[in-house]
């Protein structure tokens, strides 16, 4: 049986150095998530956060579901065990800024989960939301699924089984989700790169989105 968790702590290991601290969450029915913290004393002290559990299990549609044998209208979902995308998260935050951004812990650990809990597959350009600020007196309660491989090389596992990706989360104001969800990603990143957004500011403003 690989130990799919792991091969990816060796991997965020790599990629960040040793963790300086990590807390674990456990929600009723599902498996344990951890949340990992790195700090990057080579980039300005930023501080990176990544799960570690999200990745047990492939995520599946739950769209994907077998009729049932009883007699009732009932379905069952059918997971596949072993293929299926598997993914973990990662975001970046700028320290020093006042913000209790360690908070963010819990939060993170919930969109982990979301998969186990909601059947929810994510993928680059996706909005999730926790439905309350990261952390306390934050603007932001959702964040963009960003492209990964930038930060975190994808963890390639043996066949059958679908290779790791790490995917790095943009927080988002209640503005831009909401705008996002109209224009789309694209439109809402083109944005922050005109706007020159340090979108690891968690103390930042939203990004002007008239015209």
């Amino acid at each position: 049986m690989v130990d799919v968790l792991g091969l990816v702590e060796a991997r965020l290991r790599l990629s960040f150095g040793e963790p300086d601290a990590r807390a674990a969450v456990t929600f009723l029915g599902t498996e344990r998530i951890e949340v990992l913290r790195f700090r990057d004393v080579r980039d300005g002290g930023l501080v990176r956060y990544a799960t570690l559990g999200m990745s047990r299990a492939p995520m599946n549609d739950p769209a994907g579901t077998a009729p049932s044998t009883f007699a009732a209208p009932l379905s069952v979902t059918v997971a596949d065990p072993v293929r299926g995308p598997r993914a973990e998260l990662v975001l970046t935050l700028r320290p020093g800024s006042g913000a209790d951004i360690d908070k963010v812990l819990r939060p993170l650990a919930v969109l982990a989960a979301s998969p186990q809990v909601e059947g929810v597959v994510v993928a680059p350009g996706n909005s999730l939301d926790v439905g309350e600020p990261l952390w306390p007196g934050a603007a932001f309660s959702a964040v963009l699924v960003a492209e990964p491989g930038g930060l975190v090389e994808d963890l390639d596992l043996d066949p059958p089984m679908d290779p790791v990706r790490f995917f790095p989360l943009l927080p988002m104001t209640a503005n831009e989700a909401a705008w996002k969800r109209v224009r789309g990603a694209g439109p809402l990143q083109e944005r922050w790169l005109e706007a020159g957004t340090d979108l690891r500011d968690p103390m930042r403003a939203s990004v002007p989105l008239s015209g």
